[in-house]
């Protein structure tokens, strides 16, 4: 399993906006200047994000996007099921009739079980703890001048 650019730059996008919680909007912009990602490609990863009612548009002069939820109720898997689509690493997971083993097949048990792993692993993280884990690392890595 491969996920696209796309979802791992929106996770990055995410992670933004969750950093920003609270404090207003955060234009797409200083998003990609920040990130190093084309503004072009975070303009067509918000959409989807938006549509599923995850992020906020602000109109105006301070506008730009907001969480509409806050980050501890927001999940990797959340973000990954949006812009990737259903978690399944094989077919017939979560379709059996794509398969006529699928009643005694062995290997399915295992693909289920590794998948239910992925899904419970990404239910578990949440933006408002990518968002401090992200603060820790950029406090690690300011140096800091005394005179």
């Amino acid at each position: 399993m491969k996920l696209s650019k796309r979802t791992r730059y929106g996770l990055r996008l995410m992670i933004e906006l969750a950093l920003n919680y609270n404090k207003g909007a955060l234009n797409l912009n200083e998003i990609a200047r920040r990130e190093e990602i084309s503004l072009k490609y975070l303009s067509q990863i918000i959409i989807p994000l938006k549509n599923s009612g995850f992020v906020h548009s602000i109109r105006g002069s301070s506008g730009g996007y907001i969480l509409s939820k806050p980050p501890d109720e927001v999940t990797v898997y959340d973000i990954v099921t949006i812009l990737e689509g259903e978690m399944d690493i094989v077919e017939c997971i979560n379709d059996p009739a794509l398969c006529d083993r699928n009643t005694y097949c062995t290997a399915r048990n295992v693909w289920s079980r590794l998948n239910q792993s992925i899904v419970s692993l990404l239910e578990s993280i949440t933006l408002k703890s990518l968002a401090r884990e992200t603060e820790m690392n950029f406090k690690k890595n300011v140096i800091v001048y005394h005179i």
